[in-house]
């Protein structure tokens, strides 16, 4: 069953997803606030080098499955919405910077109209998506959320999104568990083992 999906940051990771999502036969909107980005991906030119990516991005941006875009309200009806962006360590510390995921999770509790769910893919430290789904209850409670932890290796990002050896699933709902499995039916149906778990152990 084809599912609404959403990218938000289309860096490495969520270029990645984006157009892996629409080979599964998904409608997909890669969301960037780099306008630059968005142009080069647009034009099926890839801003990095993955092996397959560009082949990948090309042959998706062909069904018209796939769009990018810099307005974040064609992020508004949407069924799913996966959190791509970068989590990068703070300056002289130790600590995860998750300045981009947050900033993420306002602008989608800005925009987002449907009772999406909001799917973090950055790798974050534990406690996160808790303070994130209580940000969620406060300014949007028509939004859920859930954490899907990506295992991406350099070289192999697109065969391990398409074909991943396990997927996690992070949810505090049936509902949430649901629309994950949508989403990956067609790596699940071909063996791809399904984890489900709490937020903190994703």
């Amino acid at each position: 069953m084809a599912v609404k999906v959403g990218v938000v940051g289309c860096g490495y990771l969520g270029a990645v997803h984006a157009a892996s999502m629409a080979d599964l036969g998904h409608t997909v909107v890669g969301y960037d606030v780099d306008a630059d980005k968005i142009g080069l991906l647009e034009k099926a030119d890839s801003p990095f080098f993955e092996p397959d990516f560009d082949e990948l991005l090309e042959r998706t941006l062909a069904t018209g499955r796939l769009t990018f875009t810099t307005d974040p309200d064609e992020l508004a009806e949407l069924d799913i919405i996966f959190v791509c962006v970068g989590t990068p360590q703070r300056r002289g510390e130790l600590a995860a910077d998750t300045t981009y995921v947050d900033a993420a999770v306002r602008t989608l509790a800005a925009h987002v109209t449907t009772p999406a769910l909001i799917v973090g893919k950055s790798t974050v430290p534990v406690g996160t998506a808790a303070r994130l789904a209580d940000v969620l209850a406060e300014t949007a409670p028509h939004l859920e959320l859930a954490w899907n932890p990506e295992f991406l290796r350099e070289g192999h990002a697109v065969k391990d999104t398409l074909h991943p050896d396990r997927l996690v699933f992070g949810v505090r709902s049936d509902r949430g568990e649901r629309l994950l499995r949508e989403v990956y039916a067609t790596p699940i149906s071909e063996g791809s083992p399904v984890v489900v778990t709490d937020f903190a152990t994703a």
